[in-house]
C-alpha cells in the first residue's frame, strides 16, 4: 500500500501527539550553553538524530518495556512519511525523579535510562523551581531549525513550524525538492506555566505566562491540561504502571476535579480576548476532572461547538463513569480498563462535538493485560507485525461499532496520537515513526478481513479498507485542522 502513490495521503501521514525534542534537549545539558539544537545530525543535542533501536534496545524493550531510543526524531519521520506532526513541549515534572528510589546515584541512572535523556537534564529537573523557564528554553529548541534544510540520503527536508491550517496548504503547494514537515506546538501539561514551584501558586503569574504563551509567533494549537503529577488546576488520572508505579508517587490530587485557579487558566486559554483560543486535550484529566470539563462546555454558550480532543490515549471498553461494564463491541472485553482511557459515553461525546481521538501507540495502554498475553509470538517479522497491529486495531473495531450502535458515521474522529518518546511501550516491531508505512499496511488488511464479514446499522459505514486506514493516518487529521486550526 505505501508504494501506491496514486492515494494522495501516503507520505502524508498526521500524528496529533509525540515528542521529537525530549531527548535531543535533555542531551544539549551535557553543553554550555543548554538547549542548542544543532544542525549536524551525527550529534545527540539535534533533533535530526538517527537513532533506530539496536537489538539490545528491542530486547530490553521486550523484557522489560523500556525505551530508550528515539523514536520520534525528525530523521526517523522524514523516513515514515509525516507530512504534519503536533509535537508536544514537556517540562518535565521533578517528582518523576524524585522518587521513592533512595540511593542518589541509582535513582539518577535509572531516570536517565528510562527515559534516554542526560543525567544532567535529570539532576537540571531535580532541582527545579520554574517550569516556564523550561518551556520557554524548549520553544527556542524548536526555533532554532526551523526551516533549516537538512540533508538526508532520501534528499532534502526541513521542519516549519506553522501557525494555521492556511499556512499548511501553502505549503503542501509550493513546488520544491525540499520536504518540509508542518509542525504544530502543543505543550502537555499546564504545570508549565508554574515559575515558582517554591511558593503557592499565583494566580498572577499563572495567568502572565499563558497570555505570554497566546503571544509567541508560533502559539500552541492545543494543551493537555493535567499530567502525571498534581499541577494545582485540576486532578490527574493514575499513568504509572511497573516498575515506575512502584516507586513513583502520584496520590496528590489524583482524581479530584478542577480548583478555582484551573478554572481561571482554563477560561483563558479558551479565551478569545487575549489571543487565539488555545484549544484543550482532555488527557491525563482524572473523572473528576472531565466531569467538570463537559460541564463547562455544556453550560457555557460559547463553548456549545467546542471540539473535544483526545490527542493520545485509548478507549477502555466501559459504558460510562457510572456503569462500569464491558459494553459497546464485540472487543470491550479486551481493552484496558483504567480510568487513564475514556468510556463509551465519553467517546460519544467526543464524535458528536467533531473532535478527535488520537489512537496511543502503547502496548499497556490498548489491550488490557490478559489480552498482552495470549498474542501470538513468531519470529518473522511480518507475523509480529500482523498480531502487534491487532491489538491497535482492537481499539478502532471498537469505536466504530459503538459509533454505529448509536447512529453515526464513525470513521471521522480516529488519528493517529502515537506519543513516541514519551517512554511508552510501543507495539513490537513498530518501534518508531520510521515504521509508520508498515502500521499503515498491516491495519489495511486488518480492516479488509473485517468489513467482509461487518454489518452496519448506519450505511455509510460501510467503506472500503483503504479508505478507513488513509482517515485514520491522514484525512482525519487534515480535516480537524482544515476546521479548527485558524
Amino acid at each position: 500500500m505505501s508504494d501506491d502513490k496514486n492515494k494522495e495521503w501516503v507520505d502524508n501521514y498526521v500524528d496529533f501527539h509525540c515528542h521529537p525534542s525530549i531527548k535531543p534537549f535533555g542531551k544539549s545539558f551535557k553543553n554550555k550553553p543548554v538547549g542548542q539544537n544543532t544542525s549536524h545530525r551525527s550529534k545527540r543535542n539535534s533533533i535530526w538524530k538517527y537513532d533506530p533501536p539496536s537489538l539490545g534496545d528491542k530486547l530490553t524493550n521486550f523484557l522489560i518495556g523500556l525505551t530508550k531510543f528515539s523514536q520520534a526524531n525528525f530523521t526517523s519521520m522524514a523516513r515514515g512519511g509525516i507530512s504534519i506532526v503536533c509535537v508536544s513541549l514537556y517540562p518535565m515534572e521533578k517528582w518523576f525523579f524524585v522518587n521513592a528510589i533512595n540511593d542518589e546515584f541509582i535513582r539518577d541512572i535509572a531516570s536517565n535510562f528510562a527515559t534516554g535523556v542526560s543525567k544532567r537534564r535529570v539532576d537540571t529537573v531535580q532541582g527545579m523551581t520554574n517550569y516556564f523557564k523550561d518551556l520557554e528554553l524548549q520553544y527556542d529548541f524548536y526555533k532554532q531549525l526551523d526551516g533549516k534544510v537538512i540533508k538526508l540520503p532520501e534528499g532534502q527536508f526541513k521542519y516549519k513550524l506553522v501557525n494555521n491550517n492556511e499556512e499548511i496548504e501553502t505549503i503542501k503547494k509550493e513546488k520544491s525538492n525540499v520536504t518540509t514537515i508542518c509542525v504544530i506546538l502543543t505543550i502537555e501539561g499546564m504545570h508549565a506555566l508554574n515559575d515558582n514551584l517554591n511558593v503557592k501558586p499565583n494566580t498572577t503569574s499563572f495567568l502572565s505566562n499563558l497570555n505570554k504563551i497566546k503571544q509567541w509567533e508560533a502559539a500552541p494549537f492545543f494543551v493537555t491540561f493535567a499530567h502525571h503529577f498534581w499541577n494545582h488546576l485540576c486532578g490527574h488520572a493514575e499513568s504509572f504502571s511497573g516498575i515506575v508505579k512502584k516507586n513513583v508517587d502520584q496520590s496528590q490530587g489524583l482524581d479530584t476535579g478542577f480548583t478555582n485557579l484551573g478554572y481561571k487558566v482554563l477560561d483563558s486559554l479558551l479565551s478569545t480576548k487575549n489571543g487565539k483560543r488555545i484549544l484543550i486535550d482532555i488527557k491525563h484529566m482524572s473523572i473528576q476532572s472531565r466531569i467538570d470539563f463537559y460541564k463547562i462546555i455544556d453550560t457555557t454558550s460559547e463553548y456549545k461547538n467546542l471540539p473535544i480532543i483526545v490527542s493520545h490515549g485509548a478507549a477502555n471498553g466501559l459504558q460510562s463513569f457510572k456503569e462500569k461494564t464491558h459494553k459497546g463491541s464485540s472487543v470491550a472485553k479486551k481493552l484496558n480498563p483504567v480510568t487513564i482511557n475514556f468510556f463509551n459515553e465519553e467517546i460519544i461525546r467526543i464524535a458528536k462535538s467533531k473532535g478527535v481521538i488520537g489512537l496511543q501507540l502503547d502496548e499497556r495502554r490498548v489491550v488490557n493485560s490478559a489480552t498482552l498475553k495470549k498474542v501470538k509470538h513468531s519470529i518473522k517479522r511480518s507475523k509480529i507485525m500482523h498480531y502487534r497491529s491487532e491489538l491497535l486495531w482492537y481499539q478502532i473495531q471498537h469505536i466504530i461499532e459503538l459509533l454505529d450502535s448509536e447512529g453515526l458515521f464513525a470513521w471521522d474522529c480516529i488519528v493517529i496520537g502515537s506519543d513516541f518518546d514519551g517512554i511508552i511501550d510501543p507495539l513490537n516491531s513498530f518501534w518508531t515513526a520510521e515504521e509508520l508505512p508498515f502500521l499503515a499496511d498491516f491495519l489495511e488488511r486488518h480492516a479488509h478481513n473485517y468489513v467482509q464479514k461487518a454489518t452496519f446499522k448506519v450505511s455509510k459505514n460501510n467503506i472500503e479498507a483503504d479508505d478507513i486506514v488513509s482517515r485514520i493516518m491522514s484525512l482525519n487529521g487534515m480535516r480537524f485542522f482544515k476546521e479548527n486550526f485558524k
